[in-house]
């Protein structure tokens, strides 16, 4: 991890931490590093979630990118796995996302991809962040007709939303489902396209006010969604997040179905249809043991990576496999996308439960879950530097480790995206991990709380 990029680009408190300065300044080096051998000007898109910031922080990205001579078509509202499709149906040669995802509105951060649609590789970052922060630098300065131009895309919405409806193999008609936007990018996209899907639709939080994503609604908060769907006797509900490249589910009972549920469910299905590159599923640390178990019962191959859903899509490249994700719910489909996209996830769940003639709980029951504990941990910078090198701290999860054995496991782990270190244990005996979950997460708080 970088200095300025982290596991899913730059983030921080808009205008304190990601100032529109630094947003300039991504644009510029950006545009440099990206452009270097070629022999025309660079082409950027440039998509945004509805946060009050994304704005002022667009603008100023622009105008780094534009004063180096790059062009830049302006997408508008969209969500990040639209900005990854369309860099590569517009031809250009890079895409950013003004975003902070699943974060509060007054975060907002900065994501790149690459002309493929992939996230910047670690070494494409590095090079950017050492141009943005060297001591000396020299950019380039066009004049007159060489300074780069803006652009707006005027189709972008529905050209993704066609890309999206492409994935389905059949109509939802007769589905009754409910969609909770977040307040967020999704607002733009989702009820329209599940409605051209022919499913009936109820849309909750799809009125952003630049203050309200992800604000006791979307996917980290699914209360109201499950409450919702229960209430009014529909098939399910689904919640995106602010930015829509993840979506988590609860079924027709209310249940929650996370993304490891998900990614078993159409583990299955996929195997089933013969597509399933080398029957193998590629997930995280963080999926749950249960889904291990799922695998080995019904013959696929699970690899874990480390978090991040960048980190998943790495490792489906190398080994050439179709399918993966995260519990959080980034779920890649690489036959149709190049990074996690809640809408194409939750389309491709639909189409299999429409399929199946089956109710999302009897979908669900394909894999039991082990009982998982998650404490997160509000630390600063400094302390999670330390906390790889306190050795208190790792005493006791080696000791944590020893009593678990092998009905369980700990993982402790500083979050790439907020400043949280986030303590995660799991296993058969629900009890025993409550506890020892919050002895690791005391222990946490006092050792690294005046760093």
């Amino acid at each position: 991890m970088g200095r300025l990029f982290g596991i899913d680009g730059v983030r921080g408190i808009a205008n304190t931490e990601l100032t529109c300065e630094l947003a300039m300044e991504i644009g510029r080096a950006a545009a440099t590093v990206l452009s270097d051998g070629c022999r025309r000007r660079p082409t950027f898109v440039v998509g945004s979630d509805t946060r009050a910031s994304s704005d002022m922080l667009g603008a100023a990205l622009v105008a780094g990118l534009c004063s180096v001579g790059a062009d830049v078509i302006q997408l508008g509202v969209v969500p990040t796995p639209a900005v990854a499709y369309l860099v590569g149906t517009y031809k250009a040669d890079a895409g950013v996302m003004i975003s902070a995802s699943h974060n509060p509105a007054e975060f907002n951060g900065i994501k790149i991809f690459s002309g493929n649609g992939f996230k910047l590789p670690d070494m494409l970052e590095e090079k950017i962040e050492d141009l943005i922060l060297a001591s000396t630098k020299t950019y380039v300065k066009p004049i007159g007709g060489e300074v780069g131009k803006l652009t707006f895309a005027q189709n972008a919405v529905e050209d993704y939303q066609r890309h999206i409806m492409s994935s389905a193999h059949c109509s939802l008609s007769g589905m009754k489902i409910a969609i909770d936007c977040a307040n967020g990018a999704a607002s733009m996209t989702a009820p329209t396209l599940f409605n051209q899907l022919g499913a009936e639709v109820s849309v909750l939080s799809d009125k952003p006010d630049g203050v309200n994503i992800n604000r006791n609604c979307g996917s980290t908060h699914l209360e109201a969604l499950a409450k919702y769907v229960v209430e009014n006797k529909l098939d399910c509900g689904i919640a995106f997040d602010g930015d829509a490249d993840r979506c988590l589910c609860v079924d027709e009972k209310g249940n929650v179905i996370d993304g490891d549920v998900i990614m078993a469910i159409c583990a299955l299905d996929l195997k089933s249809r013969g597509k399933l590159n080398s029957n193998t599923v590629i997930g995280t640390i963080m999926t749950n043991f249960g889904f291990g178990k799922f695998c080995e019962e019904n013959g696929l191959r699970f690899i874990a990576t480390k978090v991040g859903d960048r980190y998943v899509l790495e490792e489906m490249l190398i080994g050439n496999y179709s399918f993966g994700g995260e519990q959080s719910g980034h779920v890649i489909f690489r036959d149709f996308s190049t990074t996690g996209d809640g809408q194409l996830t939750a389309t491709q769940l639909l189409v299999m439960l429409k399929r199946s003639g089956k109710s999302l709980s009897e979908l669900a029951s394909v894999m039991t879950k082990y009982p998982q504990i998650t404490v997160n941990l509000k630390i600063s910078a400094e302390g999670k530097i330390a906390f790889y090198t306190d050795k208190v701290i790792s005493q006791k999860l080696d000791e944590v480790t020893a009593a678990l054995g092998n009905t369980g496991r700990i993982v402790v782990r500083p979050s790439g995206t907020e400043p949280l270190i986030r303590v995660m244990v799991e296993g058969s005996d629900e009890e025993q991990i409550k506890t020892l979950a919050n002895e690791v997460a005391e222990l946490i708080t006092t050792r690294l709380a005046s760093k």
